[in-house]
């Protein structure tokens, strides 16, 4: 039998995680909190983020951010009612400046 949890992404039951993903109290928190499937949508997601970004998961800063966005991700304010936009969307972060790479800049 396969454990089930109110995702809070979802806005439903579905299948749970089969261990935490993380550890610490906020692994421990998806666990009880986040689906398989809303887990799954969160790993796309962090790898977009990590492409778009061109993201070095070696600096400190960019895990943080990371983390940072995983938590709002499942638990910010627009979590199972709100758009399909993550929060990274609407702002860069901030050891980027104010415009990814290339962007604006006229040849």
């Amino acid at each position: 039998m396969t454990r089930r949890v109110q995702c809070v992404k979802l806005g439903r039951e579905a299948e749970g995680l089969d261990r935490p993903p993380l550890p610490g109290a906020l692994g421990q928190r998806i666990f009880e909190h986040v689906s398989k499937e809303a887990w799954q949508e969160w790993q796309r997601y962090q790898t977009r983020l990590i492409n778009e970004y061109r993201l070095n998961l070696l600096d400190p800063a960019v895990r943080k951010f990371l983390s940072e966005q995983l938590e709002r991700y499942f638990f910010g304010e627009e979590t199972a009612r709100g758009s399909d936009k993550g929060p990274a969307e609407k702002e860069h972060p901030p050891f980027l400046g104010s415009e990814k790479e290339g962007e604006g800049k006229g040849c």
